[in-house]
């Protein structure tokens, strides 16, 4: 309650500056709209259905794109932390294509699938898989040699010692790569829905972009308010649990 509190107070806080600045006019209303105006859109659009109807093609569209890179992303890793060939050759591509901005995959998606569903999720796949792979690997590759001779020496052999030694232990690495890979994932469906035009199913990256076109800094705000709480949500609600189980598993939870 006390850490929900202190939260609280600073965003409260933050709300007061930014009415307060409005009030004073240090800036345009049209640059930097009122705390109101913003609060004013997200209403109406919630009551109208537009504001949830987006929200759900955008999740859609990033749970899917997510899912499949992961599930390329995992075995992918572990093949390159296996085989020193692959983790020479597909290794550093996938180390070289992870530093690679999200929106340089959006004209070769429009090339290869023309402004379709298919263009959005082949971008958020291309944001998540990259570094899923390399936290696969490094987390196999950082796995204490201990504890692969210690399964052999009790008569542990390949697959029982990958499902139950080499994977729990390299489960942090993993985890964090699939957090990063989230950020990513976000990122990527942004891009490619600010810069594809889908005549069905608008989501959340069309209205900021429609936002910007009309000049309405309101939705365009409103619309950034519903992206950074998303991510806060799937942080707490997702990835947050499992953070905490896994200190606790390895008994390295602060007391």
């Amino acid at each position: 309650m006390k850490r929900f509190l202190t939260a609280f107070g600073f965003f409260a806080l933050l709300v007061a500056a930014w009415h307060w600045a409005c009030v004073q006019k240090f800036w345009s209303p049209v640059l930097v709209p009122s705390p109101e105006s913003v609060g004013r859109y997200l209403w109406e659009s919630a009551l109208d259905g537009s504001l949830a109807e987006a929200t759900l093609v955008t999740m859609k569209r990033l749970l899917a794109g997510y899912f499949i890179g992961i599930v390329i992303g995992l075995p992918v890793g572990l093949l390159t932390a296996r085989f020193r060939f692959l983790r020479d050759t597909l290794g550093m591509l996938a180390l070289g294509l992870q530093g690679l901005p999200s929106v340089c995959w959006v004209p070769l998606a429009l090339l290869w699938f023309g402004q379709t569903e298919a263009a959005m999720l082949f971008v958020v796949v291309m944001g998540t898989v990259w570094s899923v792979v390399l936290a696969t690997q490094t987390g196999v590759r950082n796995v204490n040699p201990i504890y692969v001779r210690a399964a052999r020496t009790m008569g542990s052999r390949w697959l029982h010692i990958w499902i139950r030694v080499i994977m729990p232990a390299a489960l942090p690495f993993i985890v964090s790569g699939m957090k990063q890979g989230w950020a990513f994932a976000w990122r990527s469906l942004m891009a490619a829905e600010i810069f594809v035009t889908i005549l069905t199913g608008f989501g959340l990256g069309h209205l900021l972009h429609y936002g910007r076109e009309l000049h309405a800094m309101e939705q365009v705000i409103g619309i950034m308010f519903i992206l950074v709480l998303l991510g806060l949500l799937a942080d707490k609600l997702l990835f947050s649990p499992w953070e905490r189980w896994l200190h606790h598993r390895w008994g390295t939870d602060k007391a």
